[in-house]
Parts: C-alpha cells; sequence; structure tokens
C-alpha cells in the first residue's frame, strides 16, 4: 500500500440507506480513497445483534457491494470486503475481550437503545459488538476512522482496548483517530424536521432512500413538512425550511447563504420542487448504475473475494504480532 494514512469505514448491509447515510459517508468514499489508503468493509457480523431473515440479509450484502461501486468506490484502488470473509476480525475480538471489562460494555448507550428496542433479543452479541468494532478497526493499524455522533463512544473504547493492551505488552496497535467530514450537517426528517432522518422509519414520505427513483424523491419532497409564514431562511424557528435549506445546499454544492439568495421570494412549492431535483439528479444515476451492477454477481462475488484477500493479508499480519505477544505459539505449516 502506499505511504499513506489508513481510514477504515464500514457500514451494514442491514437495509435500505437513506440519503443521510449518503451525505454522511458514501458522498465522501471517493474522495476518500484518493487521500488514504482506504478500507471499506460490509459489517455483515454486526447485522447479527438483531434478528435477521437470511435471505435478505444475502441480498443486502450484494446490494451494498454495489452501492459501494456505484457510489465511485474503485475496487482497484480500495478494498472492498464482508467482514465475515476475513476470520481474523472475531479472532481478534476474543483477545480484546480478556482486557475489556463488563462495566465499560453495560454503559455503552447504544447498547442500552438497542436493549430497550428489542427487549426479546437481549443476546451477548448487542454488548459486544463494540468490541468486535474494535477489532475491525485495529486490525488494519487504521489511523482514521469516519464516524458519525452514535459512534464516538465506541471509538473511544476501541482507543481505550489499544493503548491498554500496547501498555501491557508493548506497542502493537496504532491509535486511531475520528475522521469528521467537513459537511457534517444532520439530515432531519421531511415530515418531523425535529427528528433525524432514518430508514426505519414507519413513513415513508419522511426519508428519501437511495433506491428511490426521480418521481417517488420529487413526490416525497413535496409533500414535506415546512413552515407557517412563507420565508425559505435558514432559523432554529424554522426546523422545516432548515432542514430542506441544508439538503439542497448539499445536493447543489452550495452554501446556505446561496440557497437563500437563490430562492429569496420564491414560494414554497416551487422551492421544494427545486429541492426534489437536485437530489434526484444526485441518486438516480448512482440507482441506476446499482441496479446494473446487481445483475452480474459473479463480478460482485469477485470484487468481495479480491477484497477479502488483500484484507486478510493485513489483518493477518496484525493478528500474527497479536497472538506472538500474547505467549500462543504459532502454528507450523507442514
Amino acid at each position: 500500500m502506499e505511504d499513506k494514512k489508513v481510514l477504515f469505514s464500514a457500514i451494514q448491509p442491514s437495509g435500505i440507506l437513506t440519503i443521510g447515510n449518503y451525505l454522511g459517508a458514501l458522498k465522501n468514499f471517493k474522495k476518500l480513497q484518493n487521500d488514504y489508503n482506504s478500507i471499506f468493509s460490509l459489517a455483515d457480523l454486526h447485522t447479527l445483534t438483531v434478528s435477521q431473515d437470511p435471505a435478505t440479509l444475502r441480498k443486502n450484502i450484494y446490494e451494498l457491494t454495489a452501492l459501494y461501486i456505484a457510489c465511485g468506490l474503485d475496487p482497484e484502488q480500495s478494498i472492498i470486503f464482508a467482514q465475515s470473509h476475513v476470520s481474523a476480525h472475531t479472532e481478534l475480538a476474543w483477545v480484546l475481550n480478556t482486557i475489556c471489562y463488563p462495566g465499560e460494555l453495560s454503559r455503552m448507550t447504544q447498547f442500552k437503545d438497542k436493549s430497550r428496542k428489542h427487549e426479546d433479543n437481549i443476546n451477548m452479541g448487542l454488548m459486544d459488538y463494540p468490541v468486535l468494532m474494535a477489532s475491525d478497526i485495529l486490525l488494519y493499524q487504521t489511523e482514521l476512522v469516519p464516524i458519525g455522533a452514535d459512534q464516538k463512544q465506541h471509538l473511544e473504547l476501541t482507543r481505550d482496548l489499544a493503548i491498554r493492551f500496547n501498555n501491557k505488552y508493548s506497542e502493537t496497535f496504532k491509535i486511531p483517530e475520528p475522521y469528521v467530514a467537513k459537511t457534517g450537517a444532520r439530515v432531519m426528517s421531511l415530515q418531523d424536521p425535529t427528528r433525524k432522518m432514518s430508514k426505519s422509519d414507519e413513513n415513508i414520505n419522511a426519508f428519501i432512500s437511495m433506491d428511490d427513483d426521480t418521481d417517488t424523491i420529487i413526490r416525497k419532497f413535496k409533500r414535506a413538512v415546512t413552515d407557517s409564514d412563507n420565508r425559505i431562511i435558514f432559523s432554529s424557528e424554522k426546523p422545516g425550511i432548515s432542514n430542506l435549506l441544508t439538503i439542497y445546499s448539499l445536493f447543489a454544492n452550495k452554501t446556505i447563504e446561496e440557497a437563500e439568495k437563490e430562492f429569496e421570494g420564491a414560494g414554497y412549492g416551487d422551492f421544494k420542487l427545486k429541492v426534489g431535483e437536485a437530489v434526484a439528479s444526485v441518486i438516480e444515476p448512482i440507482r441506476l448504475e446499482k441496479n446494473k451492477l446487481l445483475q452480474n454477481k459473479d463480478y460482485l462475488d469477485e470484487v468481495l473475494a479480491n477484497g477479502a484477500n488483500k484484507a486478510e493479508r493485513l489483518a493477518y499480519k496484525t493478528l500474527a504480532k497479536v497472538y506472538r505477544k500474547i505467549g500462543l505459539v504459532p502454528r507450523k505449516r507442514i
């Protein structure tokens, strides 16, 4: 790999992604692969902490692989692989479990939240999720990790475990830093702009999916909640319009101020149509390319296999060092 910093990112193949996921992660991937030695994983093992339909999960893995590529990831330039295809992830997670304390995991905000949402399935995987995430990151001597607000606590644990292991067994892991995208704006629900846009929202008009076609996107924006007066300005008192201005500015590559000026004196109907058109102009080509890629499963299997081979070489280099330091006997090949 070139002499650049290593960046690792993983997304769970747990269903349809929204434009919030696109703006927060996928949009940046193409640039990141040019600036860093980039490793992009499909965190399929992480999805198992909640009940999954096997056929749907397999479909989602292919869908996300195709979406990665459709968003500009080059399998020749970046490593794209499924987490379950590199067993070093679960092997290192076991070692890290031996230096992680139960109290650290029980205090995790996401564990508490998911336990409330899935009271019928509070399993050890749900609690141990952050240790596997730490393994994902540390295996590749990762220096930068793009994360959202909900993963900050997990990255802190990753750093703590790396420092703890290094102090106990000597320098082994690099200590990863968070990578925060410059466009850190949150995309809110189109029906309730006080809440974050979510693919799990029961109201399908509340979010824009990466699978929505142009007509659907424009229809959803036409139905988007606005505010009482007709001024198109960014204000805490106008969450609906502010959310639409944020979305428009990010998809049209304009500042909020430029967007406000563009729509000065315009009506809400025209404004919402323009927002929908700006979003559709970006999402539609990605959707079409993804669907085209999904017609060639052999190619997607090849991408995942080649990515796993590359990832495995890096992962086992780290794992061999870990095993040696904790006193395990290396396996002799005969």
